[in-house]
């Protein structure tokens, strides 16, 4: 089946929300206690139950190895092998050098410096810069595996050699003459950084570091309640918390964990997946809806596992009432209740006292749902805020008291923390606004702005075309209030309907509303060329909407409102007139698309039969029905109603909603019968009792 086919998509949505958030969950045994260095102990007295090591933290761990690495001293090893070939090269040199009468003691001279320097070590000069970098003054030398201690400014670089060479000549020593026979083509490195070694006597050291500072015995006491955390009892606190962990799973079953997770974690999503197919189907199967959703449920999750995990701030700073908010504020009230529910359902999966957690939560949720029951104002979302903040209060009090009778159980530093609560919902409206342009919603707040009349187009529309925008405020009207009997949305229809027109803002003259009496600018015009310019205010008010930047679903109602239907006036005149000729039925037809949505189609019907009504010669109940009934049964028969989701009673209901309202516009009243009078009446001019 199709449908089977359509859940595929959302299925794997629903999958891999579920993996990423069970791969952020903890997998360790949770630790009951939450604490902060510097902080009162809010619990009661804590004591050992069993041995444990008080293990170092992290920075000591890591300033050990830091200064082990920076203690260290670097290997290096010799290679005689280029040593060899080099000298080898000199002896030969050398012979050359006595066959052309240079003296003795210059070549021997040499020949000691160059065994004297091998000796002591020519190194490269980037290994020399690194050494000096890393601030070592010392390193040690490896000849056949013994380690001698040597300073770096034994060392030479070929450079500096062949400038010792030149420098330590003595008097009787002719330096130029030492420069001409190229002493340095007989130098080279013959002493190595060895990377590999030293790393492995550092490994080894820093292996050697121990994990903990002491221990602390089965029944000690750690710490009692209100007493400050200090560095001390922050690391024996922080050591039994890893141990408790280790002892009740840890990372031996981590996997097993990660599997049970997934479980629980997709179970959960999946009721939710089942409440949108049994009770909003449009938003499961609708990708970028399901996706949001999808999205803010595994964000609350991150950053809820992020808390518990690193401890960097109390879960309850999180502002999770901005779920029900902002899903109130795109979709419906019980989506929005239900989301909140199945998200603070994950959270408390991770949450340190679960059932207080969700308490809370799920009361702030409902608080939000019924402060955001009609949302129409900014203001609307600092009240309900404030409600929430209130909320929180009131209900953390009471479970404080439910459960420990004591007032001095209160921890104030949740004030605090539903403080901050509080102002981070109060930017759910920028975060709204974000999501709009993110997502291409359209919040009700938007919708009544956007369907202020003191907007630039409504104003420039009701001042160049009062006909028309008098007509858009009848459709508004008429489709809104049969929207509100069939379960679409009135406000979209709303603002649509005032805008469906504003492309004949380029043409006024050209639609009936706007003309004077007795001026018809078609009259000069062919069928054709008519039917082009009442064609064209659609894509006119495209670029016009596209111009002002109204969102995409402002948009949609002007490119339907006429679907793929024809100009039937000059359509038909054609017919009329030319029998015989071929039509160009491009030539008049609407370029669409049809209506796809319940808003849409309602609008489309509403303004086809309020411009039509306005040609009624007598207005009756008949007249009147019997122009709704032609107008939309053409409608449906030419199919421009398809693709829209709506049905035969929704359209038997909009019928009689538009009959109701265009029999209110134009006041219809019934005919009252008269009664017969007798003659004898007439003849002494008595009126009937």
């Amino acid at each position: 089946m199709n449908i089977n086919k359509s859940a595929v998509v959302p299925a794997i949505y629903i999958i891999i929300t579920a993996t990423v958030i069970a791969f952020f969950f903890p997998r360790e045994g949770k630790f009951r206690y939450q604490f902060n260095e510097g902080k009162p102990w809010k619990y009661g007295l804590l004591t050992a139950p069993y041995d444990f090591p008080i293990y170092k933290d992290a920075g000591s761990i890591d300033a050990a190895r830091d200064s082990i690495r920076k203690k260290s001293e670097p290997y290096f090893r010799f290679n005689s092998e280029n040593e060899t070939a080099k000298l080898e090269s000199w002896n030969s040199r050398r012979k050359q050098l006595e066959k052309k009468d240079v003296p003795s003691q210059t070549l021997d001279y040499v020949d000691k410096s160059l065994k004297y320097l091998y000796k002591r070590g020519i190194v490269a000069a980037t290994d020399i810069e690194l050494m000096k970098k890393e601030n070592h003054a010392r390193v040690k030398t490896l000849t056949n595996s013994v380690a001698e201690i040597r300073s770096l400014s034994d060392f030479h670089s070929v450079k500096s050699a062949y400038e010792e060479i030149i420098n330590s000549a003595t008097p009787n020593i002719d330096r130029d003459e030492l420069r001409r026979y190229n002493i340095n083509e007989y130098l080279t490195e013959n002493l190595f950084y060895d990377a590999e070694t030293t790393n492995a006597i550092i490994e080894e050291q820093i292996a050697d570091i121990a994990p903990s500072s002491g221990m602390v015995q089965e029944g000690e006491r750690i710490v009692d309640r209100g007493e400050v955390i200090d560095s001390r009892t922050y690391s024996i606190l922080s050591s039994y918390k890893k141990e408790h962990e280790t002892k009740s799973g840890g990372a031996k079953r981590s996997n097993i964990i990660l599997i049970g997770q997934i479980a629980v974690i997709f179970g959960i999503l999946l009721s939710f997946a089942l409440y949108l197919l049994t009770f909003n189907a449009t938003i499961f199967y609708k990708r970028k809806n399901l996706l949001f959703i999808l999205l803010c449920i595994l964000t609350a999750c991150l950053f809820s596992a992020l808390c518990v995990k690193y401890n960097f701030i109390n879960i309850y700073i999180l502002p999770f009432a901005i779920i029900p908010i902002v899903i109130r504020t795109f979709f419906d009230s019980h989506t929005a209740l239900f989301t909140h529910i199945i998200t603070v359902l994950l959270c408390s999966l991770v949450a340190l006292f679960p059932y207080e957690f969700l308490t809370l939560q799920i009361l702030s949720g409902i608080v939000v749902i019924f402060g955001l029951k009609e949302l129409s104002q900014r203001s609307q979302l600092f009240r309900c805020s404030l409600f929430v903040l209130i909320a929180y209060v009131v209900f953390y009090f009471g479970l404080i008291l439910f459960q420990e009778g004591d007032f001095s159980k209160i921890n104030w530093e949740m004030m605090i923390y539903f403080g901050i609560n509080f102002f981070m919902l109060m930017f759910s409206y920028l975060l709204i606004f974000m999501l709009e342009k993110i997502f291409g919603f359209l919040s009700p707040i938007t919708l009544v702005e956007l369907s202020n009349i003191n907007n630039p187009l409504l104003r420039e529309l009701s001042e160049t075309n009062p006909g028309t925008f008098q007509h858009s405020m009848q459709v508004s009207l008429l489709a809104s209030k049969a929207g509100e009997k069939i379960g679409a949305n009135t406000q979209l229809i709303r603002t649509g309907a005032l805008y469906h027109d504003i492309g004949k803002m380029n043409n006024p003259a050209f639609f009936t509303e706007n003309q004077k009496e007795g001026v018809n600018p078609h009259e000069k015009l062919s069928f054709e060329q008519s039917a082009q310019i009442i064609i064209a205010h659609v894509t006119d008010g495209v670029k016009m909407a596209e111009k002002a930047g109204l969102p995409k679903a402002i948009i949609d109602f002007i490119v339907t409102h006429h679907g793929k239907g024809k100009t039937k006036f000059f359509y038909n005149s054609f017919r009329n007139t030319f029998p015989d000729k071929p039509v160009n039925e491009k030539a008049f037809t609407y370029p669409g698309p049809n209506p796809f949505s319940k808003e849409t189609a309602l609008l489309m019907m509403a303004d086809s039969v309020e411009a039509a009504s306005r040609s009624l010669k007598v207005y009756t109940d008949e007249t009147i029905r019997d122009r709704i009934n032609r107008i939309i049964d053409d409608q449906i028969s030419d199919g421009l109603l398809d693709d829209a989701p709506i049905t035969f009673k929704d359209i038997k209901i909009t019928k009689e909603v538009f009959l109701e309202r265009l029999k209110t516009i134009y006041h219809t009243r019934i005919s009252y019968p008269e009664l017969n009078v007798t003659a004898d009446q007439r003849h002494n001019g008595q009126s009937p009792a």
